[in-house]
């Protein structure tokens, strides 16, 4: 059997220096050394050429990881997980995990880092990467997110490279507490995979799908919204076709995961009326709905009565 190649951290700055026609020594970071492991951070537009020219990035393992954040149209090929992102994308890459990235989008931006182990031990929040669920195999390592996340990942990106290019001698300290963020932002997203290590491939999306569904509960302020509410959005998020989540769910609760939502959507919204001040466009509002007259009806349908008459 062939042996799947990894590309060592000398070859990736062999092919950064084709792909931006720089020199190596000129893609370096500052100031960094052997004794702190390796880090850098690269803006996507400036290495994207070549890779857009051979239409894929070779399916390989890496000897560092890797986080990216990116904008556009891209595919990502992770062990048996085909991943297509249509809009901002966060991803995550082990020594462990083999991958390939296909980008769709002509004008695709963003900006990843990659980092060696040693570099990260050297923070002392005892972070153990290969512990962590989302640099696991078989975990989810890709996410699709909306504009309001890309932003808060791009604003930590933009503290990295201000700092990467500083004179502050403790800036490598500093990057790594950036870098552990970006983690913490991408495990906060992913369901934990490790909590079901033994449950067949069926269960284990519907453990995970219950698990993304009441992560959004309770709904604590009107200020505060939904952010998955179709069954499109939770088959985005575990990296799965929606019509492969609806039949997962329908085989294993006997329920559609369009009744499933809707339920657990209905329960809260009978909380939140009989328990909290709110009028009810904020209640509408936080359950996402974008129109008053949408949740009333959606209401009514399920319980046969309007939000008001609930209420009172």
């Amino acid at each position: 059997m062939e042996t799947l190649k990894s590309t060592s951290l000398d070859e990736f700055y062999e092919q950064a220096a084709e792909f931006t026609g720089k020199e190596i020594s000129a893609l370096l970071p500052p100031d960094i050394n052997k004794e702190i492991g390796h880090f850098n951070v690269f803006d996507i537009a400036e290495t994207i050429e070549e890779v857009k020219r051979k239409a894929v990035m070779p399916y390989n393992r890496r000897a560092y990881y890797k986080i990216s954040l990116i904008s556009g149209r891209s595919v990502a090929e992770y062990a048996d997980k085909v991943i297509d992102t249509e809009k901002n994308a966060l991803l995550f890459a082990t020594p462990k995990v083999p991958y390939h990235w296909v980008p769709k989008d002509q004008d695709l931006s963003g900006c990843f880092c990659v980092f060696t182990d040693e570099f990260l031990v050297k923070n002392k929040s005892g972070l153990v990467l290969d512990d962590l669920p989302i640099f696991k195999a078989g975990g989810y390592p890709v996410f699709q997110i909306n504009d309001v996340e890309a932003e808060e990942i791009t604003h930590i990106f933009g503290k990295i490279k201000k700092e990467i290019i500083s004179n502050y001698a403790y800036k490598y300290d500093l990057i790594r507490n950036y870098v552990t963020e970006l983690i913490h932002y991408g495990q906060k997203l992913q369901p934990i995979t490790s909590l079901y290590p033994n449950t067949n491939a069926s269960a284990r999306v519907t453990s995970l799908f219950i698990e993304l569904l009441e992560r959004q509960f309770p709904i604590e302020s009107p200020h505060q919204k939904l952010q998955l509410r179709t069954a499109k959005d939770y088959a985005e998020r575990l990296a799965i076709h929606v019509n492969h989540l609806n039949k997962v769910l329908k085989e294993n609760t006997g329920k559609t995961t369009t009744d499933i939502i809707g339920n657990r959507i209905i329960r809260e919204a009978k909380i939140l009326l009989k328990q909290t001040g709110w009028n009810i466009s904020e209640i509408a509002y936080t359950l996402g709905f974008e129109e008053v007259a949408h949740f009333s009806n959606f209401f009514k349908k399920q319980t046969s009565v309007t939000p008001l008459s609930f209420r009172s």
